[in-house]
C-alpha cells in the first residue's frame, strides 16, 4: 500500500516562511520524482515543484521559483518544501505525489503522479 503523508501546513502572515513535509512508503520511490501541488478554492490542481530522488534534480512553477524549495531526504523517503516569502495567491491546499512508471520525462501535470497525499492547507493572510 502506498502511502504519502503531509506535515507542515498552517496560517502565516504574508512575508512569512513555512515547511511542508510529505513522508513516502509502499513503494520503491526511488525511481520516480516526487512532486507538490496545489489547488485553491474554484481553481484547478497546479504544479508547484518536484525533485528525483536519485540525483537530485529539481523543476519549479514560474511562480513559486526564488520563493520554494523542494528538498529531499534520500535516507528517510521523505521530500520537503520550504516556502519562503510567501503570498496570499500561495494560499492552498498542497499535495504530495508520486510520480507514475508511465510519467512524462518532466514530471510537472497531474496525470504523471498516480498517488497523492491527503492534502496540508496552507494559508497566508495579507
Amino acid at each position: 500500500q502506498v502511502q504519502l503523508v503531509e506535515s507542515g501546513g498552517g496560517l502565516v502572515q504574508a512575508g512569512g516562511s513555512l515547511r511542508l513535509s510529505c513522508a513516502a512508503s509502499g513503494r520503491t520511490f526511488r525511481s520516480y520524482p516526487l512532486g507538490w501541488f496545489r489547488q485553491a478554492p474554484g481553481k484547478e490542481r497546479e504544479f508547484v515543484a518536484r525533485i528525483r530522488l536519485i540525483g537530485g534534480t529539481t523543476d519549479y512553477a514560474d511562480s513559486v521559483k526564488g520563493r520554494f524549495t523542494i528538498s529531499r531526504d534520500y535516507a528517510k523517503n521523505t521530500v520537503y518544501l520550504q516556502m519562503n516569502n510567501l503570498k496570499p495567491e500561495d494560499t492552498a491546499v498542497y499535495y504530495c505525489a508520486s510520480g507514475s512508471p508511465s510519467g512524462t520525462y518532466f514530471y510537472t501535470r497531474s496525470a504523471d503522479y498516480d498517488y497523492w497525499g491527503q492534502g496540508t492547507q496552507v494559508t497566508v493572510s495579507s
